[in-house]
């Protein structure tokens, strides 16, 4: 396959990525990253999720904690908690160094497509990474007549709260970059894949901007999602909880029914094998294979399953176009 783009989140979808990143040729990876997480901390543009694909296919992130840089410090951080200033978000030095750097540049005039471009010709990365929008668009849970921001939910109120429904502020105005929509409209790609990303909290703020949930119902390409549930568990994160909070039991079939109408084919993990005959059922091709990529050799074996999965189903559909 000449050209695949992903869609993905934050800690499963940078694992994803770097899985892929390693089995694919140069330059064929479009990496399309939610921007819903992102906010302003201390007069700082902070983007959680492109972040940590960043330091992922850079070989920095720290992987016992998932996020920020391994080796980290904390100076800073131990200042502005002694001065009374708000700390619940941990930066660390190294990490400010990239948010600094960030802020400038998009205070200067750039976009935010533009600055990942920079880091990625910075670190000599050959693949695109790419913020789905350069417009302000910011994912909201709705929680007993609160409304939290998003990093105020997940990282100050460690996801505690019951959710009552999840929001997306600016969905409505912000589009998609020329970048991202060249990749989704016509034949751009190859295939498009869906990393094991919260479909709640990373891949529906991206369907909520106008214009993509209509590119994938209109794709020329096959579509893959991989799931982000382990036998009814999520790796990490507060999915399984959302989805009881939800009244959805937490299976691959609930991930699938949120995708109803966007996916050809859904890679889940052989634990939940016995779910093959309802997601078919649903019309969607189910693949299985393992995919805990923290275990040795499971990140090759997933890359390699998913893009012979959605290699076949591209053949499928050049030999049948309906």
């Amino acid at each position: 396959m000449r050209k695949i783009a992903v869609l993905c989140g934050g800690v499963g979808g940078a694992r994803f990525a770097q899985a892929l990143y390693a089995s694919l040729p140069d330059a064929s990876l479009n990496l399309i990253v939610n921007v819903g997480d992102d906010f302003e901390h201390l007069g700082l543009k902070i983007c959680p999720d492109l972040d940590t694909v960043y330091y992922t296919l850079t070989g920095r992130n720290d992987e016992a904690r998932g996020w920020g840089v391994a080796g980290e410090s904390w100076h800073c951080l131990e200042s502005l908690s002694a001065l009374g200033a708000e700390s619940w978000f941990q930066l660390g030095d190294w990490d400010l160094a990239l948010h600094l750097a960030r802020t400038e540049m998009i205070r200067k005039g750039a976009r935010l497509t533009e600055v990942c471009a920079h880091l990625v010709q910075q670190s000599k990365l050959k693949c695109t990474l790419l913020p789905v929008t350069d417009d302000r668009l910011r994912t909201q849970i709705r929680s007993k007549g609160r409304v939290l921001d998003f990093q105020e939910y997940f990282v100050r109120e460690r996801c505690a709260p019951v959710c009552d429904g999840v929001l997306f502020a600016g969905a409505e105005t912000a589009r998609m970059t020329p970048e991202v929509k060249s990749l989704l409209t016509g034949k751009g790609i190859d295939c498009l894949m869906i990393a094991p990303s919260n479909p709640y909290l990373s891949i529906a703020p991206m369907l909520a901007i106008p214009g993509i949930r209509e590119a994938l119902h209109n794709r020329q390409f096959p579509v893959i999602a991989i799931s982000p549930l382990i036998g009814g568990q999520a790796v990490k994160g507060p999915l399984v909880k959302i989805m009881a909070e939800r009244g959805m039991s937490p299976s691959p079939v609930g991930i699938a029914q949120e995708y109803a109408g966007l996916i050809d084919g859904f890679v889940c993990d052989i634990a939940d094998q016995a779910k093959q005959e309802e997601l078919e059922a649903m019309g969607v091709q189910a693949k299985f294979t393992e995919t805990l990529m923290s275990k040795p050799g499971v990140k090759k074996t997933l890359a390699e399953t998913a893009l012979a999965f959605a290699q076949g189903l591209g053949a499928a559909e050049i030999k049948d176009p309906s």
